[in-house]
């Protein structure tokens, strides 16, 4: 069974990065800027704003509705 990520918890560093652990143990820093393309996510670009992520039980979300799937954010993740 492949393993599919949970993120468990979220911190923001700087930027567009965020620390995040998953249901493993594991923590990664996504760097989320190359994924801030289209209209949900046209908001993120501001910092404020994009600082305004929480986990929603299984990712990051964000209050206008934008997440990034958890298996993108782990895959791509730079290991801590």
């Amino acid at each position: 069974m492949q393993y599919m990520p949970v993120v468990v918890d979220a911190e923001y560093l700087s930027d567009y990065k965020i620390k995040l652990t998953f249901d493993n143990g594991e923590k990664r820093i996504a760097d989320c800027w190359k994924w801030l393309n289209g209209e949900v996510f046209e908001p993120l670009k501001d910092k404020q704003y994009f600082q305004k992520f929480f986990v929603d039980g299984w990712s990051i979300s964000w209050p206008n509705g934008a997440d990034i799937a958890p298996e993108t954010l782990y895959e791509d993740g730079e290991v801590v």
